[in-house]
């Protein structure tokens, strides 16, 4: 039986717990407070204490299609990045669990783009798929027009897709390569005795069993896409052209930080933060009971 520390003193639990209570009041329920405080206030045009409203915030942000334009552009960019990002990781994961040569060495190189930060990441591609320079100019220099996303709505798209993509397949790869690895490997040698082919194995054994893992990843992939893709968007397009890739995360900063309309801004992030908390429930009340970790 596994024994568990129980304090004699209050004090002292109250002591070792304080300093992370401290930081989770700071840096998150306090910021929530004023979010929500916000949100159903409007601050005058010439200062002074702000005036209650109620919901017309929200009723104005409900009947603004520049905001359901960000909420159209942010469904397509969670589609298409979690697509993109759990094929890709569920292709290299697969190839990666056979014994070949290296692989040792291709798990540990996988991994490196989740722990690069989300700006640095759109910088890189941004340079990378730049239409002036690189592969691309020799392209655009073939076919021109081929490629540029600063005029190009599709393109842009593509660029912040590929580039989340890109940073969440190290994420995916992780848990489909840990959920491979607890698959009896008695079953995948009795469907090779039987005649049946790697690919025939892949289809018929591992992806099934891979079903818990895979809806898991699809929840939390697409939770990050509408939390944590700012710093992408930032960097490579901010939020252009025309409002093409104005994802809603995107857009509450504009607002807010730009158009420094923080009524506006607060309402809109307590939609986001209420779709968040939608898909976590979904995450834990579907989803959870179907992982099993023995």
């Amino acid at each position: 039986m596994d024994k568990r520390v129980t304090f004699k003193s209050l004090w002292l639990a109250g002591a070792l717990i304080a300093p992370q209570m401290l930081l989770v009041f700071v840096f998150f329920y306090w910021p929530a407070s004023q979010a929500f405080y916000w949100a159903f206030t409007t601050q005058p045009p010439f200062g002074g204490v702000n005036e209650w409203v109620g919901l017309q915030n929200f009723r104005e942000i409900f009947a603004d299609r520049v905001y359901w334009n960000s909420v159209q552009v942010s469904v397509l960019f969670a589609v298409a990045s979690t697509t993109l990002s759990i094929v890709m990781s569920l292709v290299l994961a697969v190839a990666v669990d056979r014994q070949l040569t290296g692989y040792r060495t291709y798990r540990f190189v996988l991994f490196w783009p989740y722990a690069i930060a989300a700006p640095a990441v759109g910088l890189a591609f941004r340079f990378i798929f730049a239409p002036q320079a690189g592969f691309m100019a020799a392209l655009n220099d073939a076919f021109p027009g081929l490629w540029n996303p600063a005029v190009n709505g599709g393109h842009a798209m593509a660029l912040i897709v590929f580039a989340n993509s890109w940073k969440m397949v190290a994420y995916n790869f992780i848990f489909f390569l840990a959920g491979l690895q607890s698959i009896p490997r008695s079953l995948l040698e009795a469907a090779a005795m039987d005649g049946s082919s790697v690919v025939r194995r892949v289809f018929d054994i591992q992806l099934p069993l891979l079903a818990p893992t895979f809806f898991f990843l699809l929840v939390i992939n697409i939770t990050e896409t509408f939390v944590d893709s700012f710093g992408i968007v930032d960097i490579t397009t901010g939020g252009g052209p025309a409002r093409a890739t104005d994802l809603m995360v995107f857009k509450i900063y504009s607002d807010g930080f730009k158009a420094l309309d923080y009524s506006m801004a607060a309402a809109q992030s307590i939609v986001l933060m209420t779709l968040v908390v939608c898909l976590t429930f979904i995450q834990f009340r579907f989803v959870e009971r179907k992982i099993h970790y023995k």
